[in-house]
């Protein structure tokens, strides 16, 4: 076996050694990391700025709004081939879709749009022993009947939404094999 390595071969390994000197790695720091570090700051600001510990909220804007970027970046200048670029697009733009739902709870809307809306009475208080105040329920059976449907059928809506962004997430049989029926799932394949 004849092994044979081109100019182009030896160039590249030169730059490969070169970007592990301390020298090309503080280059690099000032060229390229500081600058993509501010930019970033930049692109999360609001998301940063309301960031907080304590709830998966926040996990989730940040999410989202990486996923943003990362949607406009590819249906805008995407270098991938249509067949296998359009799903995924399509599967981020329903993750958006999903993300903000959740961000904005919009699911007894959604309930409200299929079973009519929720039956709301001005509140009245009436005096009991004194000084003291009990509220007025003002509800009828059926009326408390159809909010509790509106209710669990936003629970509902919100369990499958969940559910589904997750499940694009991981993808399915079709996106673990990139063929005619591909169809975009699997976050770990949206790269370009």
């Amino acid at each position: 076996m004849d092994i044979r390595f081109t100019d182009s071969f030896s160039k590249s390994l030169k730059r490969l050694i070169w970007h592990q000197h301390w020298l090309y790695k503080t280059y690099a720091l000032f060229r390229y990391d500081i600058p993509l570090f501010v930019k970033n700051i930049w692109r999360f600001r609001r998301e940063l700025w309301k960031h907080e510990w304590w709830d998966y909220r926040f996990t989730l804007n940040m999410l989202e709004r990486s996923l943003t970027i990362m949607e406009e970046g590819m249906s805008a200048k995407g270098m991938e081939v249509t067949e296998t670029r359009e799903p995924k697009v399509k599967s981020m733009r329903r993750v958006l879709e999903l993300l903000r739902n959740n961000r904005e709870d919009r699911y007894i809307e959604m309930a409200e749009a299929e079973l009519g809306e929720l039956i709301m009475h001005d509140w009245e208080w009436e005096p009991v022993e004194g000084e003291h105040y009990k509220l007025v329920d003002k509800e009828t059976e059926e009326e408390r009947e159809h909010n509790r449907a509106v209710f669990n059928r936003a629970r509902e809506i919100e369990d499958t939404e969940w559910n589904e962004l997750w499940e694009i997430f991981k993808g399915t049989k079709y996106s673990k094999k990139f063929g005619k029926k591909y169809d975009g799932t699997d976050m770990r394949g949206w790269w370009d």
